[in-house]
């Protein structure tokens, strides 16, 4: 599509309805429209992934907003009350799709938000694609044991069918979600700061905890019941544990684990610190579709542990920059070996600009 001339189907501004038009390179800005249920403050993958990508879009020329929780009123999620969703709120969503004219509409989440989103672009006949970040079924299951996967992936599989096209992060997940019904899938990869973490932030560990013994084992990530947290806690290693992030576990996890260090929520280049200054980044979650922090660590030159499965096989695989088993304690033992060059030098091939063009290709594939 580079330098050529070509025909490309977009979305009109005023309707948003399609038409077909003659157009260059230069003629291809888009205004895209991310509808996202989560969002600041909220950290975690999916906010952080969709400030990336928008960052990396305007960089290519594309004109990029947001349609958040913020400006609507919110409740509390259950389970999750640091986590507020957007109540009723279509009108105000079909307000600004309005405002914007925007030539795509991407729905990132399935929350309210994501649902009027579909719904409008249902009943206007508009294509829009998605893209599937969480695991919810096993989510579910893991707060709700009583709760069975089935049910959850069929309201999923409906949600997503009307898209044109659903992104996922990898081919795991992809053929993961094929086995379950869905269709249209396409790949959306994920990409790592590398200015932001880098090995030259390493330091010693006496400037955050100066009296933890080596190795430092770190976990970053929400302490919720679906992330695992407790099979790291629960690991016989040696030197310290380090937990980095917020959740509903924190405080019981913290009454019953005093050996490990509880750091809060860090960002920026507190964070990315301490990325650089672990020996081990263990990652213990089962559920992650992709997981930024794998790369995040990589990048920092820290290599990594986790148990073999979606997301760790996908982004560390074969490539020799940390240690996968069953045995998630051998596992981190084994990841101190690792050359902290042969991390940093596999983080360097994934960038977020690729991840942005990877998203307008798709988009360019709806046409």
């Amino acid at each position: 599509m580079r330098n050529q001339v070509f025909i490309c189907e977009i979305f009109c501004s005023n309707p948003l309805k399609k038409l077909w038009l003659h157009c260059s390179k230069e003629a291809n800005r888009l205004k895209i429209l991310i509808v996202t249920d989560a969002w600041k403050p909220q950290v975690n993958g999916v906010v952080r992934t969709l400030e990336y990508l928008a960052g990396e879009l305007a960089g290519l020329g594309h004109e990029v907003r947001f349609a958040t929780p913020e400006g609507h009123p919110t409740v509390p999620l259950p389970t999750y009350p640091e986590i507020r969703v957007a109540l009723f709120p279509r009108s105000r969503l079909l307000k600004r799709i309005a405002e914007f004219s925007p030539d795509a509409i991407h729905v990132a989440t399935e929350g309210p938000l994501g649902h009027a989103a579909r719904a409008i672009c249902r009943r206007k006949a508009w294509r829009f694609t998605t893209s599937f970040h969480t695991r919810f079924p096993q989510y579910v299951h893991a707060r709700f044991p009583l709760i069975p996967e089935p049910p959850v992936y069929a309201i999923l599989r409906r949600f997503h069918r009307a898209a044109a096209l659903t992104m996922v992060a990898t081919p795991s997940i992809k053929r993961d979600l094929e086995t379950h019904g869905f269709t249209n899938l396409v790949l959306w990869s994920r990409g790592v700061d590398i200015h932001q973490f880098t090995p030259a932030r390493r330091m010693a560990a006496a400037v955050f905890l100066p009296e933890a013994p080596r190795p430092l084992f770190l976990y970053v990530g929400r302490i919720a019941v679906e992330k695992n947290v407790e099979a790291f806690l629960r690991l016989d290693l040696p030197g310290t544990k380090l937990i980095v992030g917020e959740g509903p576990q924190r405080s019981e996890l913290q009454a019953r684990f005093r050996q490990a260090k509880f750091l809060g929520q860090k960002t920026g280049d507190e964070l990315a610190a301490l990325y650089a200054s672990s020996d081990v980044f263990v990652f213990p979650s089962r559920t992650d579709t992709f997981g930024l922090v794998l790369l995040e660590a990589l990048a920092s030159g820290t290599p990594v542990a986790a148990f073999p499965v979606s997301g760790p096989l996908d982004v560390v695989g074969t490539a020799g920059v940390g240690a996968l088993g069953e045995n998630l304690g051998e596992a981190a033992l084994q990841a101190l070996a690792t050359s902290r060059d042969l991390c940093r030098r596999f983080a360097e091939a994934n960038s977020w600009r690729a991840s942005a063009e990877q998203f307008t290709g798709n988009l360019a594939l709806t046409r």
